[in-house]
C-alpha cells in the first residue's frame, strides 16, 4: 500500500476494542491539524467505534473501506484553534 506524503499509517490489525481508537487516538495526538492518519483494523467494532470517536472528538473521518477482513479508515485531524490570552498592561 502506498501513502499520499501528508498520511500517516497506523496498524492495529489483530487488536480489539477499544485499543485501536486509543492507539489512534495516541497518533492524532501527535500530528498537526489537517494532516491524515490511515489505521487498519480487523475488529468489527471499529466501524461504529471511529465514528463515534470523530463526533466526539471534531477529528473527520474522511473515508472508510474494506479489504477482506482489513478495515481502513482515513482521519483527517481537527485544525487547532488557538486561544489567545487576553493582552495585560
Amino acid at each position: 500500500m502506498t501513502l499520499p506524503a501528508s498520511e500517516t499509517l497506523l496498524d492495529v490489525r489483530g487488536l480489539a476494542c477499544p485499543l485501536p481508537v486509543l492507539r489512534a487516538h495516541r497518533s492524532l495526538r501527535a500530528m498537526q491539524g489537517g494532516e491524515r492518519l490511515r489505521v487498519l483494523a480487523t475488529d468489527r467494532a471499529s466501524v461504529a467505534d471511529f465514528q463515534a470517536f470523530c463526533r466526539e472528538t471534531g477529528h473527520a473521518l474522511v473515508a472508510f473501506s474494506e479489504d477482506g477482513e482489513t478495515l481502513s479508515f482515513v482521519i483527517r485531524r481537527k485544525l487547532d484553534t488557538a486561544v489567545s490570552s487576553p493582552v495585560t498592561e
